[in-house]
């Protein structure tokens, strides 16, 4: 199976932060290399990250993603630094992404910003800047600071900055100056046209730096009948953001996403859930027993990402045994 594996907290954080920990110590346990979390409006994601790292300390760990409009590159520095100073020898990954505009504006009261290639460049500029330990003096479109000096002092080894990425232009910025792209809500199939496009921008590269594919799995050792309402109103909840709808259409499901957002447009919301095909659902939600998520987990591996990050579809009558389930499975275990 693929090498290395890792494991999102994100899809079932409403079983508590106990079952967070629980899956950092299976994850050591099957052979996992990283414990990730995702942040909007449950368990706050560095010291989610911290708890996880001190159950389970030989984890890397990762944010998959904090939002930009939330954090300024400094405190984001600050927490990610936090977490190599306690993890001197692990890999911290901080994942940001510009996120949508509920999270940040309805959930957070916050301006969602209408220039996010622009934002995600300037974030990660800054970011690199902290990281340096020198003193940062930087007056941007987006973030300032003045002699801004990061007070944690690291070694040789510093947090991996990874963007969340869906689209051409984003996925091509990522490639160029990060350390690594996080994909997510794609099927296999998917797969290579974005790394194409990671690889196109990382081509324009003056550091001859490598830009890592991470990619969340969602799946599940579960019943797929039952879980296919579920796996409906998941879709639907993303498709009708923008970023999202775009990257179900190139993903080849663009019936299906304007039939969502003509339905939903229309405050038909059975009718929208209703649009999300079995096809499409088979192909990004993937549930079945242990030999097909296996091979789902493969295949995304096969298809070009590098790191595959298994998002366990939490649905059944025993949520937590069906998390378990599911990490052995992707495990090969």
């Amino acid at each position: 199976m693929p090498e290395p594996l890792g494991i999102t907290f994100a899809s079932f954080q409403t079983l508590g932060v106990e079952a967070g920990l629980e899956a950092a110590r299976h994850a050591r346990e099957l052979g996992y290399c990283s414990f990730w979390t995702a942040e909007t409006i449950g368990f706050e994601a560095f010291s989610t990250l911290a708890a996880a790292g001190a159950a389970e300390p030989s984890l890397d760990l990762g944010t998959g993603v904090i939002a930009t409009g939330l954090r300024t590159p400094m405190l984001a520095a600050m927490g990610a630094a936090t977490l190599q100073a306690l993890h001197p020898d692990r890999e911290i990954i901080l994942g940001v992404g510009i996120s949508s505009p509920v999270v940040i504006s309805q959930w957070h009261g916050a301006p969602f910003g209408d220039r996010p290639l622009a934002q995600i460049r300037e974030y990660v500029e800054l970011l690199r800047q902290c990281f340096s330990g020198e003193t940062v003096t930087f007056d941007g479109d987006f973030y300032h600071c003045r002699r801004f000096r990061l007070g944690v002092r690291l070694a040789d080894r510093k947090p991996s900055i990874a963007v969340g990425a869906l689209n051409p232009k984003m996925l091509a910025l990522a490639g160029e100056v990060a350390d690594g792209v996080l994909l997510n809500y794609l099927p296999a199939s998917h797969v290579p046209w974005s790394v194409d496009h990671v690889r196109a921008g990382e081509r324009q590269r003056t550091d001859g730096g490598h830009c890592r594919i991470y990619g969340y799995v969602h799946v599940g050792v579960c019943d797929r009948d039952e879980g296919m309402d579920l796996a409906r109103r998941d879709l639907f909840s993303y498709a009708v953001v923008e970023a999202y709808a775009n990257n179900f259409s190139n993903a080849g499901f663009v019936e299906e996403v304007a039939e969502v957002r003509e339905r939903h447009a229309a405050k038909d919301r059975a009718g929208a859930l209703g649009a999300i095909s079995e096809r499409m659902i088979d192909a990004i939600d993937v549930m079945g027993d242990a030999a097909h998520v296996r091979a789902t987990v493969q295949d995304y591996f096969d298809q070009g990402v590098e790191v595959p990050i298994i998002m366990p579809l939490p649905w059944g009558p025993d949520r937590m045994a069906v998390v378990r389930d599911t990490m052995s499975a992707a495990a090969g275990s």
